[in-house]
């Protein structure tokens, strides 16, 4: 999320600091964003000369000192680790100007309870982009308790500048994406578990009958068996109520380490290169 978050700022004219904790991961990071604006440039939606002033406006730091010295906006995109958020946005707030906002693009986890770690509150808040971010156009703007107004309206407006549409949405485990999504996710799990279906027929359902671009256990592949559990489990210690429980087979699988396509295999089997869908081979009949 975070190089495609770098790459949608700096080719819309933003000069970009890229921070992670190796160079070996930036350097990865800069790889998959030259790979995605070469496929913009096959798709002819830019060129040569837009990839390569893009990249000019895209430096990369391991220091977070200085890397948000001089930052008017500061997006984390660290993985969806409540403890972790907090410890950088308690490095953030320590360095980056008084004026700079913080904004994560966490998916579930409350941005009240992140701004509290901070100094100034009233200009933290959510950015939850939408993987991939290069292509899908959807914000989730989400205003924490203290998020003042002209905060919320600043950064509207720069996901507009960004070519994104974004959506307002107040501080509740899951926004709204992730609290329609997840339950959803989580009920095609339970309904594998328990043998309703196959793999291929649930996901086959959802994308015939319900018009969706991907099923809903591609999906979890997708996004990562491990975040999906992290969100519900979100949800569920924050509403209380059990109807987000998250499924003991989805419990089981990120406890073997079988994460989707992150790992090579979940509900599928994920080979490089290869766009073919096999189920893994504990779900075939």
């Amino acid at each position: 999320m975070g190089n495609g978050i770098a790459h949608v700022f700096a080719q819309n004219g933003y000069n970009v600091q890229l921070i992670d904790v190796s160079e070996q991961a930036l350097e990865k990071a800069l790889a998959t964003i030259g790979k995605n604006m070469d496929r913009m440039i096959a798709k002819e939606k830019i060129n040569e000369a837009h990839k390569t002033a893009a990249l000019d406006r895209l430096k990369t730091s391991t220091d977070m000192k200085s890397g948000v010295a001089h930052a008017d906006l500061v997006v984390e995109a660290a993985t969806e680790n409540t403890d972790l958020k907090k410890k950088i946005f308690r490095d953030m707030d320590a360095h980056a100007p008084e004026g700079c906002i913080l904004a994560t693009n966490t998916s579930s986890i409350s941005i009240t309870q992140i701004a509290a770690e901070t100094s100034r509150p009233d200009k933290v808040i959510g950015m939850h982009f939408m993987n991939p971010v290069p292509v899908m156009k959807l914000v989730e703007v989400i205003r924490g308790y203290a998020t003042s107004d002209e905060v919320t309206n600043l950064v509207m407006d720069t996901s507009k500048k960004l070519g994104k549409v974004p959506t307002e949405v107040n501080d509740y485990p899951g926004f709204v994406a992730n609290r329609i999504l997840m339950p959803m996710i989580n009920e095609a799990i339970i309904s594998l578990h328990e043998g309703v279906a196959g793999v291929e027929e649930i996901d086959t359902v959802m994308k015939l009958g319900m018009a969706h671009p991907m099923g809903p256990l591609q999906l979890a592949d997708f996004i990562g068996l491990d975040v999906c559990l992290s969100i519900l489990k979100v949800m569920h210690d924050g509403f209380g109520n059990p109807k987000y429980a998250p499924c003991p087979l989805l419990v089981n699988m990120v406890t073997a380490g079988k994460l989707g396509i992150k790992s090579g295999e979940g509900f599928y089997k994920h080979t490089r290169g290869s766009k073919d869908l096999v189920v893994s081979e504990n779900f075939r009949k």
